[in-house]
């Protein structure tokens, strides 16, 4: 399968199926418990249906948005994800690098494969840095500096993930960083050599924003472990205050799914908030960012922006969640599987290709700007 054979999300899917080992390929593709959160943050979205005006004249079509102080040349961004160079070598280098020629904001996680530094000389698109909260509150204040010195624009805390969630399919073949395989992942790790050689043959794998607090060298602490050990799972709205006026510029919390947690998050400063269940890797049973929008967006949408992520495959997922007022959305799994597949030109590809479905859908929806995107636009069934 060719990359130009690729046009939409399950073809995507498909190539990076083909190409990667099972164990890695269950870790990008999997979630927590029975996957219920993980098919509902898709399935949501069917229950919403467009409206299109006629006759608007919409030969031009104006995309971007502002977010959080940044301006992006499209309504979705590259959500930042961990563990990148294990899908392939080019790992966040390829995301930043896409993203810039797109002008849309992507971001590097604590568990990135690429330093903040390196990410910010190679793109000039805005940079997020996603954050976890470590017991060790050093820890904290020395990575929000080092972002700042960097030049990352905003700092989102991820909040639905002070414990890791159940993915049974990582269990059942022992994945885990450093890898600890069981027979089953071995085999099936065997039958994928080109994996291996790409991935031995390049520098070693690495994670930069915390080379001098987790050893993969030795492995005396695993990604489970940094879980279960670094992270506090005591962190508390006091904490995060004190973290947002530390920063003192755009802050985002990521993993909001209640009307009162958001407005909290006002009270304490924030200037973003992501509706998230983590695309259904934490909390199964949980409740789809998307389901959540129109209630949220009512409450606080006026007083800080409102972002949503989880299972977005189409242009029109994106149009359905403007049209409730989301100011942008974020990508995950739609830029990962093409990013497994064929690197950077994969990303391109898979932004290619919602550039265009979003330009389409909008000029079928009557409207030239994303501003004209209203709930007139919307019915849910």
């Amino acid at each position: 399968m060719r990359l130009t054979d690729c046009h939409n999300f399950h073809d995507f899917r498909r190539l990076a199926k083909r190409r990667l080992p099972g164990p890695i390929f269950n870790y990008i593709d999997g979630a927590a418990d029975d996957e219920v959160t993980y098919r509902r943050n898709t399935s949501s979205f069917e229950s919403c249906d467009l409206l299109p005006s006629v006759l608007r004249g919409v030969s031009n079509v104006d995309m971007s948005v502002t977010v959080m102080g940044q301006r992006l040349a499209m309504p979705v961004y590259c959500s930042p994800t961990a563990l990148q160079r294990l899908f392939h070598h080019e790992g966040e280098r390829a995301v930043a690098r896409a993203a810039g020629k797109f002008g849309t904001m992507f971001g590097v996680s604590s568990l990135g494969t690429v330093s903040l530094e390196e990410a910010r000389r190679i793109s000039g698109a805005p940079q997020v840095y996603q954050f976890y909260f470590h017991k060790d509150r050093g820890l904290n204040r020395e990575m929000m500096a080092r972002a700042k010195e960097a030049g990352v624009q905003v700092m989102m805390l991820t909040v639905d993930s002070i414990t890791g969630g159940n993915r049974e399919r990582d269990k059942r073949t022992g994945f885990s960083i450093p890898f600890r395989l069981n027979l089953a992942g071995i085999a099936q790790f065997a039958v994928k050599p080109g994996w291996a050689l790409n991935f031995f043959t390049h520098e070693k794998f690495k994670l930069p924003q915390l080379d001098s607090h987790v050893d993969m060298g030795s492995g005396t602490m695993s990604i489970s472990r940094y879980f279960t050990e670094m992270l506090d799972p005591a962190m508390n709205w006091d904490d995060v205050a004190e973290m947002v006026k530390t920063w003192g510029g755009q802050f985002c919390l990521k993993g909001i799914m209640t009307v009162e947690d958001a407005k909290r998050a006002i009270d304490i400063g924030c200037t973003g908030i992501v509706l998230s269940n983590h695309g259904g890797r934490q909390l199964d049973g949980s409740r789809s960012g998307f389901d959540q929008l129109a209630e949220i967006v009512d409450a606080v949408g006026d007083k800080i922006d409102v972002m949503i992520d989880g299972g977005v495959q189409r242009g029109t997922h994106v149009l359905k969640a403007l049209s409730l007022g989301a100011k942008a959305v974020g990508l995950g799994r739609y830029y990962l599987f093409p990013l497994a597949g064929a690197g950077q030109a994969g990303v391109e590809r898979a932004l290619t290709l919602m550039q265009a479905e979003l330009e389409r859908g909008m000029k079928l929806m009557g409207c030239s700007s994303i501003d004209q995107l209203t709930r007139a636009n919307v019915r849910f069934r």
